[in-house]
Order: structure tokens, then sequence, then C-alpha cells
């Protein structure tokens, strides 16, 4: 009996109370999709003097809207306030090298995994044999630059005490500073240190494939579960199509 009153009392609500509109919904009867970028964190998004940003998760951000049949429109955001930006309903998902954390993962949904990683030194080319281990880099005199806000500086305030943790707030110059002898050395996510080792010459990726943990980069979303479960199809096919790695082929080679 009690089944039955449920679903009379179902039946008798309006239309749209029956189901709430999903951001799918949203976004389709848009016709944008909202993306948030930092444009600071090469290959993933790097903003132009200009304001336009390229980069493998603004091509990503691209197909993804042209999956949906709607424009792109791209929200800049920063590492800080990431998570008040999504909260503020400013874009529809974040892109661009977000590490997957369960703080993060306590406040929003994110995609599958789209790339593996860990956070792992970059230094001068002559100073890569110093810091290979934590214990050579955690100590009295060695000045570690880390951008603000983001999982770099969490990594850093964890696991290194007695090194000097020196915080750089423009995370488009930070490796200029490193290349100037301004700071020792930087911890980042492995597939960054490649990057910028081809474009600083004179820096050196420290053991990019055995970083010092491990991590998972993907997609920042509301929570919407008709929203995560489209990100998460669309990727899935990216990656078996061989259209993802692709992509990444043009950015991270």
């Amino acid at each position: 009996m009690r089944i039955i009153i449920l679903l009379l009392a179902l039946l008798l609500l309006p239309p749209g109370a029956r189901a709430e509109s999903s951001r799918l919904d949203d976004i389709l009867q848009r016709g944008t999709l909202r993306v948030g970028l930092t444009g600071d964190y090469r290959p993933f998004s790097a903003k132009a003097p200009d304001g336009t940003m390229a980069g493998l998760d603004v091509d990503l951000a691209q197909n993804l809207a042209q999956s949906l049949g709607v424009a792109l429109q791209i929200v800049p955001t920063a590492w800080p306030s990431l998570l008040a930006d999504l909260r503020a309903d400013r874009f529809d998902i974040g892109m661009g090298g977000i590490t997957i954390t369960l703080e993060r993962q306590r406040a929003a949904f994110f995609s599958a995994p789209a790339l593996r990683s860990g956070k792992t030194p970059i230094a001068r080319c002559a100073d890569r044999d110093k810091f290979t281990t934590l214990a050579e880099i955690d100590r009295p005199g060695v000045r570690v630059i880390v951008n603000p806000g983001g999982t770099n500086e969490r990594f850093d305030r964890a696991n290194l005490h007695q090194a000097e943790i020196v915080v750089f707030p423009d995370n488009t110059r930070i490796f200029d500073e490193l290349a100037a002898g301004r700071a020792d050395l930087m911890i980042t996510d492995g597939v960054e240190t490649r990057l910028q080792q081809k474009l600083h010459p004179e820096l050196c990726a420290i053991h990019p494939d055995a970083p010092f943990d491990h991590s998972e980069l993907g997609y920042l979303l509301p929570r919407d579960i008709a929203w995560k479960l489209y990100v998460d199809q669309w990727l899935h096919q990216m990656q078996e199509t061989g259209a993802y790695a692709r992509e990444a082929a043009t950015w991270l080679e």
C-alpha cells in the first residue's frame, strides 16, 4: 500500500518537479559549454599576451563542446579559487591538469582519470644529482620554489620541514626564476617537468618516471551525475579510439 501511495504522489507532481534538470540539460539548452582554465600550467593551458589560451586541454575542451553541439566559452580561474569558482557556478567543468585529491573530491565530482602522474623534482642540470631524494631536498639552505594554492604547495608543506619553501605567485614565470638561480629546484607533476626541460634546456627533470608519489589528473565537475556520466563516456571514447593519445602527443612530446 505504501508503494502505491508513493507512486500516486509522484504522478500528481507537476512535470518539472518529477526530475531535476541536470547540468547536461542546462548546457544543451544554453548552447555554451563553460570551461574553467587557469592558463598557467603548460602543456594543459597557457595564456598568451592577447588573452587567448592554448594547450592540450584547450583542444580537448573544444572537442568536448563539439561532441555536445555547443559553443566553447573559456572561463579564467586560478588554483586557489578553483573550488570556489565551481561552487559559484562560474564554469561547468574545470580542466587544465587538475590533480584528483580527496579534499577536492569532498566538494565536487571528478571525471575518470585522464592522465597518471606524480610529484618529482626539476632543477638546473648542473644540480640534478643533488636533489634525487626528499632527504637530499629537505635540508637547510635548499630553496624550493612553488606556485601557491595547489597540490604542489601542499606536497611541499607536508614533506619539507627544513628546506626553504619560496612561494612565487606567477606560475607562467616560475621556471624562469628557477633557471635564473633564484631557487634550487621545484617539485611538480612529472608530466610538467618533461615539458619544461624542453622549454628550458638548462633545466633537467629528475626521475619523472619514478615520482615521489602517485597522482591522477582529471576534470573537475559539479555534483551532477548525468553530466559526470557524459564526460566519462566522452573521455572513454577519446582514449579507446586513440584520439586522446594523438592530442596529447602534440603537446607532451
